[in-house]
C-alpha cells in the first residue's frame, strides 16, 4: 500500500527551554509545563497515551509506562525562534544567521525609500498587535489613505489597509514591493498583507490575508517529495511559509478546528505523499496574547480530535505531531520562546514506545519523512526511521 505522512505542527507548543534560551531572554520558558503548572494541570488523555508525559514533566499528563507512540524532543539548530526558521528546519534548511526582527520598527531610511517606491506615505512602523493597531490607527488610515506598517516579535513586515480605501490588488502590489526591497540585513521571513473592513471603532480583519514569503535557500523536503511523484497537501499557512515550493495542493483555514477538518478531508483523498498542517491558533490567539486559559483550552480541543485522526489512518501511514518554537503565555514577554519542541510519532505499522531521545535538529524529522517516503536524502538531518520501523517477520 502507498505510504503517507501526516505531519501536524502545533504552532508554538514548546516543551522546555533550550540550553541557549538565556541568550534570547527566554530563561524559564516552558510553554506546555508552565501552562499546566499555572492551571493546576492539563487534561490531554490522547497525547498522554502517545507518550507526551514521557518527554518532560507536565502536571496532569503522567508518563505512561507503555506509550502507544514513539516520543522525544528536538532542539532547533538554526539561530532564531520564529515560524519561518522552525518550519524550514523541519524541511531540512538550517539557518546560521537568524532572520532579522525589528523591535523598534524599521529604519527610517528604509521607510522613506519604501514610501517613494509605492507612492504613498505610511503610518505606524512599530511593533504592535494586528487587531489593536487597526483600531488605534484605522481612523487615520481611512482619512489619509496611508497604509499601516507594523511588525511583531517575528521576522515580519506587515501592511494593514481597509479594503475600501486600498483595494486588494493595490495592497498586494505594495506588499510585493516591500518583499522585493527587503534584502540583506532587512531580509525578513515574511511580508504579510493584512486587509480589514468595518467602521471606526469596529474594524475587523478579513480572510484575504496573503503572505509573501522569503524563498528557502536550497531544496526542501516538500520538493524532494514532489520530485518523487508524490502529492504534498498543505493546510493553513504551510504553503506561504515555504513560498509554495513543493506544494501540489493547498487549502487555507480559519482556526485550529477547521484545519483539523481539512486535514481529515485530505486523509480521505490522498493516496500517497505528505499532508502538512499548521495549527496557528496556539501561537496567534493565545501565546502572543499571554492567554493561558485560551491556550489550555485549545490544547484540549486538539487532543479531543485525535481519535478522528487515528480512525482515518491507513496501515502504512505515519502520524507526526511536533511544533516549530515556543510561545510561553506565562512569561512577561509576548514574544516567541527558544524551546525544545515535542516529537510524537505514531503509525499502525510502526513500533510503539520507542524513546527517540533529544534530537540535535528539527531536520531529523524531515530526514525521517524523506526516508519513509523513499525520496533522495535531505542535505541536513539524521533519520530515526530505522528505530521505529517494524520489520516483517
Amino acid at each position: 500500500m502507498p505510504r503517507r505522512v501526516i505531519l501536524i505542527v502545533l504552532d508554538s507548543v514548546g516543551i522546555g527551554e533550550l540550553p541557549d534560551a538565556g541568550d534570547y531572554g527566554d530563561s524559564g520558558s516552558y510553554t506546555l509545563g508552565n501552562i499546566a503548572r499555572e492551571r493546576g494541570g492539563l487534561n490531554l488523555p490522547h497525547l498522554e497515551k502517545l507518550g507526551l508525559g514521557r518527554i518532560n514533566s507536565i502536571i496532569g499528563v503522567p508518563a505512561v509506562p507503555d506509550p502507544e507512540g514513539c516520543f522525544g524532543k528536538m532542539a532547533e539548530q538554526s539561530s532564531g525562534k520564529d515560524t519561518t526558521s522552525g518550519h524550514w528546519e523541519i524541511a531540512g534548511v538550517i539557518l546560521e544567521r537568524a532572520l532579522p526582527t525589528f523591535p523598534h520598527g524599521f529604519p527610517k531610511e528604509f521607510i522613506k525609500r519604501y514610501e517613494e517606491a509605492i507612492g504613498r506615505k505610511v503610518i505606524g512602523n512599530e511593533v504592535a498587535s494586528g487587531t489593536e493597531i487597526i483600531q488605534r490607527l484605522g481612523e487615520e488610515h481611512v482619512r489619509t489613505g496611508r497604509p499601516i506598517v507594523y511588525t511583531s516579535a517575528d521576522s515580519v513586515f506587515q501592511v494593514a489597509a481597509h479594503e475600501e480605501i486600498i483595494p486588494l490588488p493595490e495592497l498586494m502590489r505594495i506588499c510585493q514591493t516591500a518583499r522585493t526591497m527587503l534584502t540583506d540585513e532587512l531580509q525578513v521571513g515574511r511580508v504579510i498583507a493584512r486587509p480589514f473592513l468595518g467602521e471606526v471603532g469596529h474594524f475587523y480583519r478579513t480572510s484575504n490575508r496573503h503572505d509573501f514569503a522569503l524563498e528557502p535557500p536550497h531544496k526542501i523536503l516538500l520538493e524532494y517529495i514532489e520530485e518523487r511523484g508524490l502529492e504534498v497537501c498543505a493546510v493553513g499557512k504551510i504553503k506561504d511559509i515555504y513560498a509554495g515550493r513543493g506544494v501540489t495542493h493547498h487549502v487555507t483555514s480559519k482556526g485550529n478546528m477547521e484545519s483539523v477538518d481539512k486535514t481529515l478531508d485530505y486523509m480521505e483523498k490522498l493516496e500517497k505523499g505528505l499532508i502538512m498542517t499548521n495549527l496557528v491558533d496556539f501561537d496567534m490567539l493565545y501565546g502572543h496574547r499571554n492567554d493561558v486559559e485560551g491556550y489550555a483550552r485549545a490544547l484540549q480541543e486538539f487532543d479531543a480530535r485525535l481519535p478522528e485522526i487515528y480512525a482515518a489512518l491507513r496501515s502504512e501511514d505515519m502520524l507526526i505531531i511536533t511544533a516549530d518554537h515556543g510561545c510561553d503565555p506565562t512569561m512577561p514577554s509576548t514574544d516567541h520562546s527558544r524551546e525544545y519542541v515535542p516529537l510524537l510519532v505514531y503509525g499502525p505499522g510502526l513500533k510503539k514506545g520507542v524513546d527517540l531521545g533529544v534530537r540535535s535538529t528539527f531536520a531529523d524529522l524531515g530526514a525521517t519523512v524523506a526516508e519513509y517516503l523513499e525520496t533522495e536524502p535531505l542535505k541536513n538531518g539524521m533519520s530515526f526511521y530505522a528505530s521505529i520501523f517494524e520489520e516483517d517477520d
